[in-house]
């Protein structure tokens, strides 16, 4: 990413920075971070930790300051990894930072670092998350942090990937010896960012920025270097699984179940035929163990049955593996492994919509819901154009938003604001369970309200010739 106005020649910025007054522009001075009295370890890598996107994205700071290597390599303790990483593909990111000019050999620094990273397992990547953690005073149980680490992971946790990292260096500016290095062993099939961090001071209000000099988009696009080859054959493979996004994100974005839906444990993912059935067992020692309540919160939504306590679903599918065969789970896929329980209708969706939802685990919900997202404004304005005499559908008015008919009716159920709700039916044209009048002391029926419109109902079901289908429905939102 190259801005407007940088030098070619890296460490030699020329950026460009004004504050403006009308039509008069005042140029910002730059500055350097010494100057300033910010320091490395201190300043500079903090704001790494608190902005992780600076890596890259979809970045998961594992550690800082690590040096622990003499456990293993001999490695004397003085040499300290910046900043250890693990991005959403399941690679290891290494961050070397120079709040100056970086030396003419940092890349061997990092070089280094990469190599005596490759070696490391889940394990030894949760102790360092767990110390790290601890060292700034948040406590977090050791298998905690080992289940953070694979739900960070859109996919399967692969050592092989692991040993492949990526290498990042960040300083104020690289002398040709190193950019022209890393340009050569790019080539050569290591995989190395530079990022520079510039410094500008307006009145008493620093400003700093970070730019990527290399690679370009244009370097990325034709970089063949297996280790990135193998980061897009991992991400081609989450988007053709529908994992690009975090499957219980999706859900809670798009409002589709409500709180408090049952889940049923369906173990799918990570196991053989063989331990599925030894889980089934174990489930029909205790029924509790194979049930989970759903809330609408993206770091721990289930609330397993046995004991009470949230978890993220690879988290509790992690928790019943080691339970059930007293080894630790790797790479499980939770999300498949928790069904909603259709058994168990919420009061305020239609029956007929969450029927069919059953046999769909909490990843296939979500790949249905890809791209959909609750745009209420959207929703309240094609509610207000509905005419008067006409009826649709939950599912017609999802397709016309973008969303699905149960946020549609669970929204429509609970919002209190929106027009013309009782315009809105099932699929078969009847009125939904889980519809609710504003006012709680009317007594009529929607039906009634649309007999009164010239609306016709048989046998429950309103007229469809009435019906307003999806692409009148676009229309509404065109005019």
């Amino acid at each position: 990413m190259r801005v407007p106005g940088r030098s070619d020649r890296a460490g030699d910025s020329v950026d460009h920075l004004f504050t403006v007054d009308g039509c008069s522009a005042t140029p910002v001075p730059p500055t350097v971070l010494a100057a300033e009295g910010l320091l490395e370890r201190r300043h500079l890598q903090e704001w790494v930790i608190e902005h992780p996107a600076v890596l890259g994205e979809e970045v998961l700071v594992i550690t800082s300051e690590f040096d622990r290597w003499a456990d293993t390599d001999g490695v004397p303790a003085r040499d300290r990894l910046d900043i250890l990483g693990l991005d959403a593909t399941g690679r290891l990111v290494v961050v070397e930072l120079k709040r100056g000019t970086a030396d003419r050999d940092v890349h061997l620094q990092a070089i280094t670092y990469a190599a005596l990273v490759s070696r490391f397992d889940l394990d030894t990547l949760a102790q360092a998350h767990h110390n790290f953690l601890q060292g700034r005073g948040e406590s977090l149980e050791l298998e905690a942090c080992r289940r953070r680490l694979l739900d960070h992971v859109d996919g399967d946790w692969s050592q092989e990937l692991l040993q492949r990292p990526r290498q990042v260096i960040i300083a104020a500016g690289f002398p040709k010896q190193v950019t022209h290095t890393v340009v050569w062993l790019s080539e050569m099939n290591l995989d190395i960012d530079l990022i520079q961090v510039g410094l500008w001071k307006v009145q008493d209000q620093l400003i700093v920025g970070f730019t990527k000099l290399y690679p370009t988009p244009e370097v990325e696009e034709f970089t063949l270097a297996p280790a990135r080859i193998e980061a897009k054959a991992a991400a081609r493979k989450l988007e053709e699984r529908s994992r690009t996004r975090n499957a219980v994100h999706v859900l809670v974005e798009a409002g589709l179940l409500p709180d408090g839906t049952r889940m049923r444990l369906v173990p799918r993912h990570g196991v053989t035929e063989s331990l599925r059935e030894a889980i089934h067992a174990w489930v029909g020692e205790d029924s509790s163990r194979g049930a989970a309540t759903w809330s609408n919160g993206t770091a721990k939504p289930l609330t397993w049955g046995a004991d009470g306590n949230p978890y993220s679903p690879t988290g509790l599918a992690n928790h019943i593996f080691t339970s059930v065969t007293g080894r630790k789970a790797d790479g499980i896929q939770g999300t498949t492994w928790w069904d909603v329980d259709t058994s168990d209708v919420p009061d305020t969706v239609d029956p007929d919509e969450w029927a069919a939802l059953a046999g769909f685990s909490l990843a296939s919900l979500a790949r249905q819901l890809r791209g959909s997202a609750k745009d209420w404004t959207t929703l309240h304005s094609l509610l207000a154009s509905l005419p008067s005499g006409r009826w649709t559908t939950y599912g017609d008015v999802a397709a016309a938003v973008g969303s699905h008919a149960l946020p549609i009716g669970t929204h429509l159920a609970t919002c209190g604001q929106c027009p013309h709700a009782w315009r809105v039916l099932n699929a078969a044209g009847r009125i939904s369970r889980g519809f609710r009048w504003t006012d709680a002391t009317r007594t009529d029926s929607p039906a009634d309200v649309l007999a009164a419109e010239g609306v016709s109902f048989d046998a429950g079901a309103a007229d469809p010739s009435s019906r307003l289908t999806v692409d009148a429905l676009k229309s509404l939102l065109e005019d």
